[in-house]
């Protein structure tokens, strides 16, 4: 048990160093692989029922999948042979993309399922160290939670796998401090407020992994979600649940063999203004948020295929009170 308070003692000494090499290490240099301006495209209407919806969709996806085929041969054509086999897998014709930018190391929005009828959104929002590179493991849990709620629940669902923005890299300055999440926090804002412009009446979930809850609490006041789910999360900022100013029901969970437990939940002035760390650990009590079983995977397992986290996940997404923790 003495292990525990010096593992603490030695993650606190790092924060600190990282608090005094923030202002000189600076953000991690964005993909120097080019990527063409995306195209222009119509904004999706709400009017004209499910059928004028999915053709207007339809559209999209397919603008978006000739934006990924020009992003794959730019790549390759610079020689980023992976970055051009991932966008040419992006590119497939069952593959539907609501928004895909390639440029500063890429953004993307796809759509598993059907959005024009779904009753049931899940729009995820990942963590750290995703990106157009390894954006198969993310796609993969999208999958997963959208198979989930389908063959457990016969949901009318769509799952959508957010990249909307510039994740760090696990460990460094970026990861540590609010910025990117800042930063993130519109455009999220924005894209789930079209989610429920198109589809009003559908049930929307916004859940973020790691990085991405701190950037999905951000986001959340007033927005029409109707759950906020904090998974793997190293804080979101904000002392209690009530602080993030959503009517929204917050709920959090945490594998018991997730490393993210031994992050220090503290905040830290840094000298050239703004903080470090995240605060309140959302998984205590005094937080304020329901806690869900989340299981004993580790911290990139709670969309595994058949976990009592991805179970648990869908359980809320589709509005069932889920096994407590």
């Amino acid at each position: 048990m003495a292990l525990l308070p010096r593992v603490r003692r030695a993650l606190l000494a790092a924060v600190v160093a990282a608090a005094v090499a923030l202002p000189l290490a600076g953000a991690a240099r964005p993909s120097d692989v080019p990527a063409p301006a995306p195209p222009a495209v119509a904004p999706l209407r709400a009017d004209g029922g499910p059928d004028a919806l999915a053709a207007a969709l339809e559209g999209r996806y397919a603008a978006e999948r000739a934006a990924l085929r020009e992003a794959a041969r730019t790549a390759e054509e610079h020689g980023a042979r992976l970055r051009a086999a991932s966008l040419r897998a992006m590119a497939g014709a069952d593959r539907r993309f609501l928004e895909f930018d390639g440029r500063d190391g890429g953004r993307s929005a796809e759509v598993v399922g059907d959005l024009a009828r779904a009753e049931r959104i899940a729009v995820l929002v990942p963590g750290a160290d995703t990106g157009l590179d390894s954006y198969a493991r993310f796609r993969a849990g999208a999958a997963a939670l959208q198979r989930t709620l389908r063959q457990e629940f016969g949901a009318r669902s769509a799952v959508v796998a957010w990249l909307g923005y510039r994740t760090p890299a696990t460990g460094s300055a970026a990861s540590l401090t609010p910025g990117r999440a800042d930063r993130a926090a519109p455009r999220l804002r924005s894209f789930v407020e079209e989610l429920a412009r198109i589809r009003p009446g559908a049930r929307i979930t916004l859940l973020g992994h790691s990085y991405g809850s701190v950037v999905c609490a951000r986001a959340a006041a007033g927005l029409p979600v109707a759950a906020l789910v904090l998974y793997g999360s190293p804080g979101t900022g904000s002392d209690r649940a009530a602080d993030l100013r959503t009517d929204a029901a917050v709920w959090t969970g945490r594998a018991s063999g997730d490393w993210i437990a031994d992050v220090p939940h503290l905040r830290v002035p840094l000298p050239a203004g703004g903080e470090l760390g995240f605060g309140a650990d959302p998984v205590e009590p005094g937080f304020g948020a329901r806690r869900f079983a989340a299981g004993d995977g580790g911290h990139s397992d709670y969309l595994v295929p058949g976990s009592i986290s991805l179970r648990n996940l869908a359980r809320i997404v589709d509005g069932r009170e889920p096994e407590r923790a």
